[in-house]
């Protein structure tokens, strides 16, 4: 087995000589929802404003099944989860990142039975987690796998932690170490987990220590997490329904949590400053900020704020420069001070939305379910400056490497970039 130690140091490395060849660049790896920091943050790169089928497509892959999970990039090599839509197949595509082919077709799961999906859903919504050499697919109940990237070979599989969804998978995995982390948040059953990343087997385990409403249903969430360092220690900052916890990733060790009113939680959180900012779910919808130094139940002692104006269900929130930008699932976007919570700023989209926002740094990208993504300037006041279309729905949200955008739609695979060369 690798040590962890070594390990560690390994990927510190690489992460430190990728930033050092993209100074001028976005990340050059995107290895999990969200990007390098699981927070939607791009900068540095200098992504397109202006987009169309016709306009500053590199290429644009077809593809089969359906998914909602997001693109991870690592090196030369994109990968996505994909799903038939009855669920029978559960696979992963690998593409080339330069001319979008597809290099790898791989089924790693074919469930005999399969639990009927909430109308939003599909069977491969999580997103992977990928490093070095390794791929992470997880499909919820259906089963954990890890896969060899170079041949696509599958090294290991995990079904031994199955949830009653009633809806479909949603938490996508992290990695720490060498753990890779996820929700388990069914109407039965709701734990936290870490397997072990060569082997598959458990490491650790975790239960919810709060209580919960009787009605099944109000247990579920679908929530993927965040990883922080917080004075020096890392924290695993994990929501489900009615409560978010905090964990050590290396022990499973609560540290602190919050309880509120809310389940099927599905936003990620956000977190900087010393604050975490999360959404508590469907019926009583807020955004709350929390203290991250608490420990035990920190509900009335930690919370600085909260607000339940156009706050979204869905799509996870995103923290540039002093505020919390959110979007309603309805297509609200609100930006409000990240010390205090007022608003100060509004803004209607129009459309509806799923997929989180992504910046770089200079604009934030908002991906309507229509196939149009907003784009709005970082001002003090900020405006749309381009509303671009692409045919299809986006559900998943959008990954970077470099300067390139790539977003995927209910059929296809875009990269897109600023006056690029076509290959498609």
């Amino acid at each position: 087995m690798v040590n962890p130690a070594f390990r560690l140091a390994n990927t510190v490395l690489i992460l430190l000589i990728s930033t050092t060849l993209a100074l001028a660049d976005g990340p050059a790896n995107w290895p999990q929802f969200r990007g390098p920091t699981g927070q939607g943050h791009a900068d540095g790169a200098e992504l397109p404003v202006h987009w169309s089928e016709e306009e500053n497509v590199v290429w644009k892959t077809p593809l089969e099944g359906a998914g909602h999970s997001s693109p991870v990039i690592w090196g030369d090599q994109i990968w996505l989860t994909t799903a038939s839509t009855d669920g029978k197949k559960l696979g992963a595509y690998s593409l080339n990142r330069d001319t979008g082919e597809i290099t790898h077709r791989v089924i790693v799961f074919e469930p005999d039975e399969v639990q009927e999906l909430h109308q939003d859903n599909t069977y491969a919504s999580p997103t992977p987690a990928i490093e070095a050499g390794r791929l992470y697919v997880h499909y919820g109940r259906y089963g954990t796998a890890c896969l060899d990237t170079e041949t696509g070979e599958v090294l290991w599989r995990d079904t031994a932690h199955v949830i009653e969804h009633q809806g479909g998978p949603g938490s996508s995995p992290l990695l720490f170490e060498d753990l890779l982390i996820f929700n388990c948040d069914g109407a039965d059953d709701q734990y936290v987990v870490a397997l072990d990343t060569q082997t598959g087997q458990e490491r650790w385990r975790t239960n919810r220590s709060a209580p919960f409403r009787e009605n099944p249903i109000t247990k579920r969430a679908f929530a993927s997490c965040l990883l922080v360092e917080h004075d020096g220690q890392p924290q695993f900052i994990s929501p489900g329904a009615d409560q978010i916890h905090a964990y050590d990733p290396r022990t499973g060790d609560e540290l602190w949590h919050v309880t509120y009113t809310g389940f099927s939680t599905v936003p990620a959180p956000v977190a900087a400053n010393g604050l975490a900012y999360f959404c508590t779910g469907f019926f009583d919808t807020e955004i709350i900020a929390v203290d991250l130094d608490g420990q035990g139940n920190v509900t009335d002692s930690h919370v600085r704020w909260s607000h339940d104006k156009a706050t979204p269900q869905t799509p996870s929130p995103l923290m540039v420069g002093g505020r919390v930008f959110i979007v309603s699932d309805k297509g609200v976007c609100t930006a409000l001070d990240a010390q205090s919570g007022e608003q100060v700023w509004l803004k209607r989209l129009g459309g509806n939305y799923s997929a989180s926002p992504l910046t770089d740094g200079q604009h934030i990208y908002f991906c309507c379910e229509s196939g149009a993504t907003k784009v709005i300037s970082l001002d003090e006041r900020p405006e749309i400056v381009a509303t671009n279309k692409l045919s299809g729905q986006i559900k998943a949200s959008p990954a970077v490497s470099g300067n390139s955008l790539y977003i995927r739609t209910d059929s296809a695979l875009y990269r897109i970039e600023a006056s690029p060369e076509v290959v498609r």
